[in-house]
């Protein structure tokens, strides 16, 4: 019997969200889990409890212990790494992207590119330009890839995303979720496939 599927919920504004999404695919494939990226954004969420932005931007001690984190785990996992200039960034033109193309086989290499042009390379991930610019880096047409994504039909399944994951009791990113078990943290992911393994 095979494992049960994993979901991957991210925010491409979430440093913890792109250590995971560096690492996700090729721990769920090394153990046989099925992954399903699910892009959404934190925004709202952060809203429900009270926060208008970041709670690294509401609280400066844990906001300089993140970076200094990611800092030594970007060092670690040996993935690039430039500290944004701006946090959060925008990330609703590239989480529509994700969102309406959740099928696509060249999802995951356009997911590692956006996560690499905003946390290792510092690049403007809000604007569309550079989501074109990354689109056409996973060999796909920008024009087409950004019609279906702003297209009535799919683009509201981004905040339909994020409404699903306020329902699942997502307080953060990353989390994987699995059969309604919620494992919070790139740090629990491996926990999560385990998980995955063991309820199949």
């Amino acid at each position: 019997m095979s494992a049960r599927r994993l979901d991957f919920w991210f925010d491409f504004a979430s440093t913890y969200s792109y250590v995971g999404a560096m690492q996700i695919e090729s721990l769920c494939a090394e153990a046989g889990v099925p992954l399903r990226w699910r892009a959404f954004v934190l925004g709202p969420i952060f809203k429900l409890q009270g926060w208008e932005t970041s709670p690294f931007n509401v609280n400066p001690l844990r906001g300089a212990y993140m970076w200094r984190d990611l800092a030594r785990l970007t060092a670690k996992l040996a993935i690039p790494w430039r500290k944004p200039s701006i946090f959060p960034r925008n990330s609703v033109l590239a989480g529509r992207v994700a969102a309406a193309h959740a099928d696509a086989p060249w999802l995951a290499d356009f997911i590692r590119a956006v996560f690499v042009a905003n946390f290792g390379q510092d690049r403007e991930i809000g604007e569309e330009r550079v989501v074109r610019d990354l689109i056409a880096q996973v060999g796909k047409n920008a024009d087409e890839v950004l019609a279906v994504a702003t297209d009535p039909q799919h683009s509201p399944a981004l905040r339909k995303n994020t409404e699903e994951a306020i329902r699942l009791g997502i307080f953060g990113a990353p989390n994987c979720v699995v059969g309604g078990e919620l494992f919070w943290g790139e740090e629990a992911m491996e926990d999560a496939i385990s998980w995955a393994r063991m309820t199949r």
